[in-house]
């Protein structure tokens, strides 16, 4: 298989969860995209375990305050 030539511009990640509660559902959704600078070397594997540990991170949150409020 041949090498890919693009480059990666910018990185994107979506967090979605459900719950259900009681007899409701609640659906939590954050989207996040970052631009990726070209003038510097990035490691991308690092970038984007940062990226979807704080989508997940809120998420997570929502999740949260909405069992807090519902239970």
């Amino acid at each position: 298989m041949k090498e890919s030539k693009a480059k990666v511009t910018s990185i994107k990640a979506t967090s979605r969860v459900a719950l259900h509660i009681k007899d409701n559902f609640y659906t939590v959704e954050y989207t996040e995209e970052r631009s990726v600078p070209t003038d510097i070397e990035v490691d991308m594997d690092h970038e984007r375990t940062v990226l979807w540990d704080t989508v997940n991170g809120v998420v997570d949150e929502q999740c949260a305050e909405i069992l807090k409020t519902f239970r």
